[in-house]
């Protein structure tokens, strides 16, 4: 079933290995054979969000998580499949990677949805159950901010959704220890598309300050 659209993948893995490749031919070469990530980035699967493209990094420096609203389920011991919770063990335990950064972003497809009702998600059922992971969230944006208000709705939750996914990084015992023996540094990012702003958590003042 090839169309347009795979017959353009299709032409950038040709130009890749014929341009992209050849320029960078020794990392790749070096990256061969292992990995050494310094950042651990947890982002949202929204098309629009380009890890590397937004923090100028090369293949190799960034271990990366990507999840409908770069969530992160609280700490604990399950015989079930963790996808998130396993990539967050091997980034820290075994790459020892020194930063992690939450990147939330504006528009955000699973923090609107998370807002909507019952009966709205109905035919989404394992993205509603996801979407409970910013229930605390939603739950001080439905209190604070009326219906006429949805763009301090769509900020406060997106913001506040960075937020709680660094105190459910706190959860896990190995990233706290690290943390507070000065090993690890836990980062909130709020990207704006449409402007290609980044305002990163500041936790002294409980504000998300333009770092651009």
């Amino acid at each position: 079933m090839e169309g347009y659209d795979v017959e353009k993948l299709l032409d950038g893995i040709t130009r890749f290995r014929r341009e992209d490749f050849e320029a960078h031919k020794e990392l790749f070469t070096a990256l061969g054979g292992s990995q050494k990530p310094h950042t651990l980035f947890i982002s949202c699967s929204d098309s629009r969000i380009d890890p590397n493209m937004i923090t100028g990094t090369k293949p190799g420096e960034l271990f990366i998580i990507r999840n409908i609203a770069n969530l992160v389920p609280p700490y604990r011991e399950s015989d079930e499949y963790l996808a998130t919770t396993s990539a967050i063990e091997y980034a820290v335990l075994t790459l020892e990677v020194e930063n992690i950064v939450v990147c939330g972003h504006s528009n955000c497809g699973g923090c609107a949805a998370s807002m909507k009702s019952e009966e709205e998600m109905a035919g989404l059922p394992h993205t509603k159950k996801w979407l409970e992971l910013m229930k605390p969230v939603r739950d001080k944006v439905l209190e604070r901010f009326g219906e006429d208000e949805p763009e301090a709705r769509e900020w406060y939750m997106e913001q506040g959704n960075v937020v709680e996914q660094l105190r459910h990084l706190m959860t896990f015992p190995y990233i706290k220890e690290r943390v507070e023996a000065g090993s690890l540094i836990l980062s909130g990012w709020y990207y704006i598309i449409e402007t290609g702003e980044i305002f990163i958590y500041d936790d002294e003042c409980g504000l998300f300050n333009c770092k651009n």
